[in-house]
């Protein structure tokens, strides 16, 4: 062999030892090895090898862009209530002109998803946008050595973290990719649709049938979320929720939250601002403003949100996104939609 390619090798070696680790002097490192190989017929040699030499840092290195004539921020005082801070933080930033770009892009999908499980387009959009900023931001971590390091490395959720890793290797057998390729987010989430690697088997869909699973394409997570929600019990043409009136400006007295249903009946000074046609238990979700209360019913299909994230707040993000979308969208596509004698939107009411 010349020099030169000695050269070349050591070149392509160094760094990897120099920042990697070796995971594979860890009694539980072991012990999931062994267990794959027993429980999934995977060859010990080939996890071996992906667990020598995993990266200390699994972070990617981002390319640093000088700023573009930014502007000086705005002295005018911004309200500091807990929905406040949080729906700035994901209803701003151009989500909803971006929203209404994405759906008219990928209307035909959108509708495609709507038909088969009922998932309206606006809603499965807005999951896209909140989640990965309509695919522009689907993660800076090398998700194997990222979930690696999790499992093994004594946090808290270790055990939740190997059981994520262990899926996310099957899911990367399954779909012929290679495992220390995939970049997600810094606990595994992955994709345009942030799924974590056991929603995979259970949730993600081959949706342009060419034999793969890619939610890093549009096509693939658009039916993945609307299956999701689906799954999860989600009802065509049912409401997910609506703003309503009470006494006072900060709200007492009965729980709030996903977790609390109540009959509408007993809740006699509660009222719609506007038509509400469902008849179910409602959830109260409470949006703590600086200066007062925000009071919401919330619809079975609002709890199946939280299915996608276990929080109020986000999805009532997803849902007041879904609706600025929908409106601009109207605004902008409608009029035209209308020459041509067809309407995309799943409802337009």
């Amino acid at each position: 062999m010349s020099i030169s390619k000695l050269l070349l090798i050591s070149i392509l070696i160094v760094p990897q030892l120099l920042f990697s680790i070796n995971y594979t002097k860890k009694v539980e490192v072991k012990k999931f090895i062994q267990t794959m190989n027993k429980k999934y017929n995977y060859k010990v040699s080939y996890l071996n090898m992906l667990f020598t030499h995993v990266r200390k840092n699994p972070k990617i290195a981002q390319k640093k862009s000088k700023p573009k004539n930014l502007k000086p921020l705005s002295k005018v005082y911004r309200p500091q209530g807990k929905w406040d801070i949080y729906s700035r933080l994901h209803l701003e930033q151009n989500q909803t002109k971006l929203g209404v770009n994405f759906m008219h892009q990928h209307q035909k999908t959108l509708q495609k998803a709507y038909q088969k499980y009922g998932v309206p387009p606006e809603y499965i959009t807005a999951v896209i946008g909140i989640e990965s900023y309509y695919g522009k931001n689907r993660g800076v971590y090398y998700v194997f050595d990222s979930l690696t390091h999790l499992a093994f490395d004594g946090g808290k959720r270790s055990q939740f973290y190997k059981y994520q890793l262990q899926e996310f290797l099957r899911m990367c057998y399954r779909e012929q990719v290679e495992p220390r390729a995939i970049k997600g987010s810094r606990s595994g989430a992955i994709g345009m649709a942030q799924f974590m690697p056991n929603n995979y088997k259970l949730f993600a869909v081959d949706f342009n049938n060419d034999g793969k699973i890619r939610l890093s394409k549009p096509t693939d997570a658009i039916g993945s979320i609307a299956n999701y929600f689906k799954k999860n019990g989600w009802e065509r043409n049912a409401p997910v929720s609506t703003r309503v009136s009470y006494k006072g400006n900060r709200f007492y007295g009965l729980k709030t939250g996903y977790q609390h249903k109540y009959h509408r009946r007993n809740l006699k000074d509660i009222t719609p601002r506007e038509h509400f046609a469902y008849h179910d238990k409602v959830m109260l979700i409470k949006l703590e403003k600086e200066k007062y209360d925000e009071l919401w019913y919330g619809a079975k299909n609002f709890y199946v949100i939280t299915r996608y994230n276990h929080s109020d707040y986000y999805a009532m993000a997803i849902h007041q996104l879904a609706q600025k979308i929908k409106k601009s969208y109207v605004n902008k596509y409608e009029p035209l939609a209308q020459k041509k004698k067809k309407v995309y939107l799943a409802n337009n009411k």
